[in-house]
């Protein structure tokens, strides 16, 4: 109990800690058992609650300090109230979806309960001083899925300790010289995950202080630790992480989750080896309980033993805190039963007030609609109908908007033939209540503050007279070694991106001239660079995150959708993270190294910017405005350009090219093809052959894919040609798809076409090896040439006739 009673404290203060501890541990329990009501009464959704884990909790949140941050498990509410990062009425606003995000701060309303986070962004999109709070980076349900994150924020402590640099001026506000702990909590079922496994691995390497709880209640929903984890204890199997005489490696700890005095000490050592070494640390808390079994969704009686539900009953972590409060004479029988009394009586207000919160702006919405709906009927030859649906909606005891919405549309479809003045109000309240709702249900999938990628001015590239050609490597280098000169927050990292600057030598020398700290290598595991990136940028690092081959993007693509591209969303505003990532892919040979999973990414990626540029001028123009900006993007490098030549700008590392603005390459007339990255080339080379067939190709190269042609040229393109090639070395239906609906829905394209809109893309397998099977398997110039010349003889055959 060193935590507790150390140095000067006097007993009274002594007491009056342990006894605020059992307060809160009581509150988060009764929350938990409410909560479970709340949803099987159908007030709220879905539970997911924290009952079981409150002691733990209540040690690991004594060494939480300022500055420090949590990835964490969807179990720590207990953690989060003592903290003082959540209250009870905010607690049961968020089980309750509120959309209000003063009342539901965490996410306000967007995701499930038991998913904390806390705002680290101002209401204009800037950062708080992150030093001055204790900081929850946002849940995310997918288990393991928290751990990548979790990496990253502990690696930024290591690099705001070592880079003086990042030790003044505005990144005094995200670190006090690295002296913060990222504290991650997970599972034990859920360290199965590879995702468990590639972080710890990691941290392990690095050598980062990174502390990571393990609530161990000895099953993963209905299965047993025997069939999760060898030897069923996750501490034993990770022995060999132990740092042995003096060398790198783990301190790991075990202890029990009903033992409030042990979880104490046991957490007072761990975080002070891990903040005062930096070192990572593993806390197994094992004989956790678990009272109401996994969630809402079932019982726990259905697969535990009677001896083990017993066992729960009597290792109850509140329990048994109870009954050594008793024995050391902390306090008494009649104190501790006024404390679990007001525990209720305080739970229950806070259910309460968050109820009636959540639905006081949704009855205020009925009774205005009410009253329009009463001058409807008071005209209308369908008042009876009206009249039943105002009468059903007004019965509904617990309301939604949703109830409201479908009774105003209702009453418009049935008076649709009528002339009454009413219904403009109606609409009107209507249309207002839509962007109302998509405020609350749809707004920040990107940033929405002045330095949301948008709002980069664009800065035109610039060529001198002497410019001269290099090959578009070093292009890349010169202006990677310009922003790494500019911005001391930037790193970049990946495998093989240190020592040799990268499998294309892209960062070639870059190592050597700004150290280790800023540009340097990764083992292969890509989940974890991507998490590395997300943590560190959300600690006001700017990361460049090198994924190898595109192919490699897959292992990465769980955290990439789950959890980077929903940040800003699932906060709606409270929390961002301007990761940019690098890649490279398309047009090599083989199977492994040439898929162009384009359609899978813009799909699962909404949220991040995806940038395809054709050439490494426009790749290096990419980066300069995504530092500029304050949102993720994903930058795809065409993979066979880095020993083409290009001109070297003059203003390398200046200019900036805006997302969502097609360039026309080529201007034609007879028809406009659409394409991007190395299809480009292809297009090019095939436009030179229709030219001596007389055909006249407008080529737009659509630069990003998200966003994708903001202005709507390409419809101002078919306006001309009355015809669209949509090229695309992705599997038929995949980014041709996408191009397609934007183009022909959402441009209205469609009303410019005078034949069938095309598509040509790559076979459904992967490219087969060697030229012949790239040749073979994706769109070469010979298919665009046929594609095209098909197209045109279906409208004059007599000018174009058949070939083969």
């Amino acid at each position: 109990m060193s935590t507790l009673a150390s140095g000067n404290t006097k007993v009274t203060e002594f007491i009056k800690i342990v006894l605020n501890d059992y307060k809160i541990a009581n509150e988060s329990r009764e929350a938990s058992l409410m909560g479970r009501r709340e949803v099987l009464t159908g007030k709220a959704k879905f539970g997911i609650f924290g009952d079981g884990k409150e002691v733990a909790q209540l040690a690991m949140a004594k060494v939480f300090r300022d500055g420090d941050f949590r990835s964490g498990y969807y179990r720590d509410q207990t953690f989060m109230f003592a903290t003082e990062n959540l209250s009870l009425q905010e607690w049961f606003a968020g089980l309750y979806g509120h959309t209000d995000v003063d009342a539901e701060p965490m996410s306000a309303g967007r995701q499930m309960g038991g998913h904390f986070g806390t705002r680290s962004l101002n209401a204009d999109g800037t950062w708080k001083d992150l030093t001055k709070i204790k900081n929850s980076s946002a849940d995310i349900s997918p288990t393991g899925g928290q751990m990548p994150r979790l990496l990253g924020l502990a690696m930024a402590s290591k690099h705001y300790k070592l880079n003086p640099d990042l030790q003044k001026d505005k990144f005094k506000y995200f670190s006090n010289k690295g002296s913060e702990i990222a504290f991650g909590t997970i599972g034990d079922a859920s360290t199965s995950e590879g995702l468990f496994w590639e972080t710890i691995n990691a941290a392990g390497v690095m050598q980062i202080p990174m502390l990571v709880s393990v609530w161990d209640d000895g099953h993963g929903i209905s299965v047993p630790k025997k069939y999760q984890t060898t030897k069923e204890s996750i501490s034993e199997i990770l022995k060999g992480f132990q740092r042995e005489n003096g060398g790198n490696g783990y301190e790991i700890f075990k202890t029990k989750g009903w033992d409030y005095a042990h979880l104490c000490e046991t957490y007072e050592k761990a975080a002070k080896v891990c903040r005062e070494e930096h070192v990572p640390v593993l806390i197994h808390v094992e004989e956790v309980t678990q009272p109401q079994g996994h969630s809402t969704s079932g019982s726990h009686e259905r697969y535990k033993s009677k001896d083990r539900l017993q066992w729960e009953s009597d290792f109850d972590g509140i329990k048994k805190m109870r009954e050594w409060i008793l024995l050391n004479k902390l306090a008494s029988e009649t104190e501790l039963n006024e404390i679990e009394e007001n525990a209720k009586k305080v739970v229950r207000e806070a259910k309460a007030a968050a109820w009636t919160a959540y639905q006081n702006p949704i009855k205020q919405e009925i009774k205005e609609v009410n009253a329009i709906i009463d001058e409807i009927a008071a005209n209308s030859e369908n008042a009876s109908f009206i009249a039943k649906i105002k009468t059903d909606l007004n019965s509904v005891l617990e309301p939604i908007r949703k109830d409201t919405a479908s009774a105003a549309k209702r009453i418009l479809r049935i008076t649709r033939a009528e002339n009454i003045a009413a219904k403009t109000k109606l609409s009107d309240w209507l249309n207002e209540s839509n962007l109302a709702n998509f405020d609350r249900y749809s707004s920040y999938l990107h940033s929405e503050s002045n330095q949301k990628a948008l709002n980069v001015k664009p800065v035109k590239t610039e060529f001198s007279g002497e410019a001269k050609h290099v090959d578009g490597r070093e292009l890349l280098r010169e202006n990677f070694d310009y922003i790494l000169n500019k911005y001391p927050e930037v790193l970049i990292f990946g495998e093989d991106s240190g020592r040799i600057g990268g499998v294309n030598q892209g960062l070639e020398g870059l190592q050597a001239k700004y150290g280790e700290i800023r540009v340097f290598d990764t083992g292969i595991r890509e989940a974890t660079i991507m998490g590395q990136a997300i943590g560190l940028s959300m600690r006001g690092l700017r990361p460049i995150a090198e994924i190898q081959y595109l192919d490699y993007l897959l292992y990465a693509l769980q955290i990439m959708s789950d959890d980077l591209a929903t940040v800003q969303y699932r906060t709606k505003g409270g929390q961002k993270a301007p990761v940019i990532i690098r890649t490279r892919g398309h047009r090599l040979e083989g199977i492994w190294h040439s898929g162009s999973p384009m359609g899978m990414i813009i799909n699962s990626l909404r949220g991040i910017h995806v940038c395809v540029p054709r050439n490494m001028t426009q790749a290096a123009g990419f980066y300069n405005t995504l530092l500029c900006a304050d949102e993720p993007a994903l930058v795809i490098e065409p993979l066979n350009g880095y020993r083409l030549k290009e001109q070297l700008p003059s203003n390398i590392g200046e200019y900036k090219l805006p997302l969502g603005v097609v360039e026309t390459i080529n201007e034609g007339t007879d028809i406009t093809l659409v394409t991007y990255g190395s299809c480009c080339r292809i297009a090019m080379e095939a436009v030179k052959q229709l030219a001596e067939a007389d055909i006249s190709v407008e080529v737009i190269d659509v630069q990003t894919l998200l966003p994708f042609d903001l202005n709507h040229s390409i419809v101002e393109s078919l306006m001309k040609t009355n015809r669209l090639l949509i090229l695309d070395e992705d599997v038929p239906g995949g980014a041709s798809a996408y191009i397609l609906q934007k183009v022909l829905e959402e441009q209205g394209g469609y009303n410019y076409l005078d034949t069938e809109p095309r598509t040509l893309a790559a076979k459904d397998h992967r490219p087969a090896y060697g030229s012949d099977g790239d040749y073979y398997s994706k769109p070469s110039a010979d298919d665009v040439f046929d594609t095209v010349y098909e197209m045109m003889q279906e409208s004059n055959p007599a000018k174009f006739p058949r070939i083969y």
